[in-house]
C-alpha cells in the first residue's frame, strides 16, 4: 500500500508569495529566511509521517500474511491404539562358534613348524603344527624293528612245527617233541601280536608330533611359533567351524522359568547392521553366585557373524498393553526422536517420544503418545510444525 503525500494549499501560497517578493526586490534578511525555514521543516515532518504510515501499513500486511498457517494435503494418518505386545527383557552376551576345537600338545617337544596363521581357512586333516621329539620317533622305530623280529620268529616256529608234524607221521619223533614245537609256534604268534600292538602305540605317540585340524573352519588363535618349547596340555591353536554360531547371554535369576527352549528371540550384534531372530536351544539351570545370572544359549544365523562379538537378545517374559506405530512414522533429527501429531483442529505438531524395541516393522512408543491420538504415517516430509492438515 502506497500513500501519496499531501501538502496544504496555504503552504503552497506562502511559498509562492515569498518567491514573488524575492523577484520584486522588496524585503531582505529575516523577512525572507524565516518563512522558508518554517515551510521546509513542515515538509520534512509531513514526508516523515507519510513514510511511517507506509511502513506501518506494510508491517501490518506482513503480519497478516505470516499469521496464515501453511496448508498440507495428501498425508496419511493413523490413530494410535493400545495393543497386546510381548513384554521383553534385553540381555547381553557373547557370540561363540557352535563347534570349536582347541588343539593342545600331547607330548613334550620343540615346535619345528607352524603351517597356519590366524584367519586362515583350513580343511579337516590339514597339517597345522609339527613338533620335534626324538625320543618318541626313536621309540616308534624300535617298535617297528621289534615287529620284524617277532615276525621272523613266528615264521621259523611255523616251519619247524610243520617239519616235526611230518616226522611224527613217519614215527621219527615222539609226541612230546611235536607238542614242544607246537607250543613254540603259539608263543611266537603271541609275541608277534604284542610287538604289533607296541608298534601301533609307538606310532600313535610319534604321530603326536604332527597336529592336524580336526574340523574344517577358521584358525582363530595361534599361541606358538617355530622354536617354542611345548609340554603336554599346552594350547597350540584354536579352529572354529564356520556356518554355526550361538549367542550365550546372561539372564537374571529372577527370570528363571519364564524362558522356554524353542522360543524365537530377536537378536542384534555389534558390527551387523541387520537384526536377526535366534532360537533358544539350551538353558543352563546353574546360577552364578557372583553375578546372580544363568546362561541361555541361542542358535543364530551365521550371515556376517564372527565369534567374540557382543550381542543382545530380547527375551520374551510375558505380555503387556502398549502402543505400536509404523517404523517410518518415527523420525530423528539430531538427538531428538519425534512423530507428527495432528490435533483436533487438524494442526500438525511435533511430539517428542521415547522409542522402544522394533517388532515386525513397528516401534513400541514408551512415552510421549496417548491412545486415540492421530499421527502422520505417510508424507512426513511435507509437514512443518503448525501446518494445517487437509
Amino acid at each position: 500500500m502506497r500513500i501519496q503525500p499531501i501538502i496544504p494549499n496555504k503552504f503552497i501560497s506562502i511559498s509562492s508569495s515569498l518567491a514573488g517578493e524575492s523577484q520584486g526586490g522588496g524585503g531582505v534578511g529575516r523577512r525572507e529566511s524565516f518563512p522558508l525555514k518554517s515551510v521546509s521543516m513542515c515538509c520534512v515532518f509531513l514526508v516523515t509521517a507519510v513514510l511511517m504510515l507506509n511502513l506501518a501499513g506494510c508491517s501490518h500486511d506482513a503480519r497478516e500474511e505470516k499469521a496464515q498457517p501453511a496448508v498440507v494435503k495428501g498425508l496419511t494418518l493413523e490413530k494410535v491404539a493400545l495393543v497386546a505386545v510381548a513384554e521383553q527383557v534385553e540381555v547381553s552376551g557373547t557370540v561363540k562358534a557352535k563347534n570349536s576345537a582347541q588343539l593342545a600338545a600331547r607330548i613334550a617337544g620343540t615346535v619345528s613348524g607352524v603351517h597356519a596363521r590366524e584367519g586362515d581357512r583350513v580343511r579337516r586333516g590339514s597339517l597345522l603344527v609339527t613338533l620335534d621329539a626324538l625320543e618318541n620317533t626313536a621309540g616308534a622305530t624300535g617298535a617297528a624293528h621289534a615287529v620284524a623280529e617277532a615276525l621272523a620268529r613266528k615264521k621259523l616256529a611255523d616251519v619247524t612245527y610243520e617239519r616235526f608234524s611230518r616226522l611224527f607221521d613217519e614215527q621219527a619223533v615222539t609226541r612230546q617233541e611235536l607238542d614242544t614245537r607246537r607250543a613254540e609256534r603259539d608263543m611266537a604268534a603271541q609275541a608277534l601280536a604284542r610287538a604289533r600292538e607296541a608298534a601301533r602305540a609307538a606310532a600313535a605317540v610319534a604321530g603326536y608330533t604332527r597336529i592336524s585340524a580336526p574340523v574344517s573352519g577358521i584358525v582363530t588363535a595361534k599361541t606358538v611359533d617355530p622354536g617354542s618349547t611345548v609340554f603336554p596340555g599346552m594350547p597350540l591353536m584354536t579352529v572354529e567351524e564356520e556356518g554355526a554360531f550361538r549367542l550365550e547371554v546372561a539372564v537374571p535369576e529372577s527370570l528363571q522359568g519364564k524362558v522356554a527352549v524353542g522360543a524365537f528371540v530377536p537378536v542384534s550384534m555389534d558390527g551387523v547392521k541387520e537384526g536377526a531372530v535366534g532360537t533358544v536351544v539350551e538353558i543352563v539351570p546353574k546360577v552364578d553366585p557372583l553375578s546372580r545370572t544363568f546362561t541361555v544359549k541361542l542358535d543364530i544365523p551365521a550371515k556376517g557373524v564372527r565369534s567374540g562379538r557382543f550381542g543382545r537378545a530380547q527375551l520374551p517374559v510375558g505380555e503387556k498393553q502398549g502402543l505400536l506405530v509404523p517404523k517410518t512414522a518415527v523420525m530423528e533429527r539430531g538427538q531428538l526422536t519425534f512423530v507428527w501429531v495432528v490435533d483436533g483442529g487438524n494442526i500438525a505438531r511435533m511430539r517428542l517420544v521415547q522409542p522402544g524395541s522394533v517388532r515386525a516393522g513397528r516401534i513400541e512408543i514408551l512415552s510421549g503418545l496417548s491412545a486415540g491420538e492421530r499421527i502422520v504415517v505417510g508424507g512426513m516430509e511435507k509437514v512443518t510444525d503448525g501446518a494445517k492438515v487437509e
